[in-house]
């Protein structure tokens, strides 16, 4: 498989059907309760992304955490989904998992023939992406973090984040702002560059 190709700096234009693809590799974008993955999938993706997002009602007040993103009036109940094909007939399919604890039961699901996940990280609540970090951890999937920095969220250094999430030393640690098209896009390079070095280390 030539990676080569995989260059971050281009992309195919919106909208534009292009011939079937050498290699289809599928991409999960995982994390807590409004972390930023509908965001994410829907910056990057080249098609129009399918959204399953359905508006916050008082009968959810019992059982979703709310803290750190009290203006949130939308959740996603099944999945996001999205396309991104780079030159080289590389294509990428994004799936965006539910984030609220109810539908982590989802996840397996979801999860089955990705070959990594981003799990988006918020600074304000770190917890919440501790079952995330477990979930990949627990079944060999590789995965990168990457942390959304909100605008006026306390900034960390990447080995503060590190350090503070507890992952291993060879899981990539990236600080992104998911709602720009560039640098979401280099995060999934980045977590594809880091499923291959996985995968070659006998995983």
């Amino acid at each position: 498989m030539n990676f080569a190709a995989f260059d971050s700096s281009s992309r195919s234009p919106r909208g534009v059907e292009d011939d079937v693809p050498r290699h289809t590799l599928k991409i999960l974008v995982a994390g807590g309760f409004g972390v930023g993955k509908t965001t994410l999938v829907g910056a990057v993706s080249e098609i129009r992304p399918l959204r399953t997002e359905e508006e916050l009602t008082e009968v959810g007040d019992a059982v979703d955490d709310l803290r750190g993103v009290e203006r949130k009036a939308t959740t996603t109940v099944a999945m996001d989904f999205g396309r991104l094909t780079f030159p080289g007939g590389i294509r990428l399919y994004l799936f965006g998992t539910p984030g609220q604890e109810r539908f982590w039961f989802m996840w397996d699901r979801i999860s089955y023939g990705a070959i990594g996940a981003v799990v988006l990280v918020d600074t304000r609540r770190l917890t919440a992406s501790f079952a995330g970090i477990d979930f990949f951890e627990q079944r060999g999937i590789p995965f990168l973090v990457a942390v959304n920095c909100f605008d006026g969220a306390r900034r960390y250094t990447v080995e503060q984040i590190r350090d503070a999430l507890d992952v291993d030393p060879h899981v990539p640690v990236m600080l992104c702002d998911v709602r720009r098209h560039d640098l979401a896009r280099d995060v999934l390079v980045a977590l594809v560059e880091h499923a291959l070095r996985f995968s070659g280390r006998g995983h």
